[in-house]
């Protein structure tokens, strides 16, 4: 998780710029958060701290003004969030990168804030699972139950089960069709005709 993020939140009202502020420092201890309650305060504030992410009220410009806020800091890598209090149409969200609700769960905001921030670095599915745990899945892919994973890897029975759970847990696959689906797609497991 990262530890030098940087948020701007743009909110006119004063109890849900708090409230986010609040979220967010419970989810990230030691990110920067800094709040502008009008354009000119949004414009400095962006200027000089060249946010992360930015966290705006989507009625803040407009419908169109956020496009035109973008292209004059075209430069900065920043990502942008609509604040939703009510109910917008997509096209009206279409130019940010996400969107959070004042009704979704510091859980909803959390996992939507770390997709955005670790666009680049999220981990591809294969290396999620460790190399034990690869060379599991290949057995089961292979129509081996669990005692002859266990005897042809010298492992216990109780392992080869507890890596099969934590192979469901990471992956979310429960199934050995979903698993060889999984290795093929993987290239953990090639089929011969």
């Amino acid at each position: 998780m990262r530890k030098d993020l940087t948020i701007l939140i743009a909110e006119n009202s004063t109890i849900i710029s708090r409230g986010i502020c609040a979220v967010i420092k419970h989810i990230y201890h030691n990110a920067e958060i800094f709040t502008a309650a009008d354009t000119e305060q949004l414009k400095m504030l962006f200027s000089r701290k060249k946010p992360d992410i930015l966290i705006i009220n989507a009625n803040f410009f407009g419908i169109f003004g956020i496009a035109a806020f973008k292209k004059n800091f075209a430069q900065t890598q920043t990502k942008f969030i609509a604040l939703q209090s009510s109910f917008l149409e997509k096209t009206f969200v279409k130019e940010y990168d996400e969107t959070i609700s004042i009704y979704d769960s510091e859980d909803t905001v959390k996992k939507k804030i770390a997709d955005l921030i670790n666009d680049e670095e999220k981990e591809k599915p294969q290396d999620m699972i460790s190399a034990r745990e690869k060379d599991i899945v290949i057995e089961v892919v292979n129509g081996l139950t669990n005692k002859q994973i266990a005897d042809k890897l010298c492992l216990s029975v109780h392992t080869v089960i507890t890596h099969r759970r934590n192979i469901a847990s990471k992956l979310q696959i429960h199934s050995a069709a979903g698993l060889t689906i999984y290795a093929i797609s993987n290239k953990l497991f090639e089929v011969k005709n």
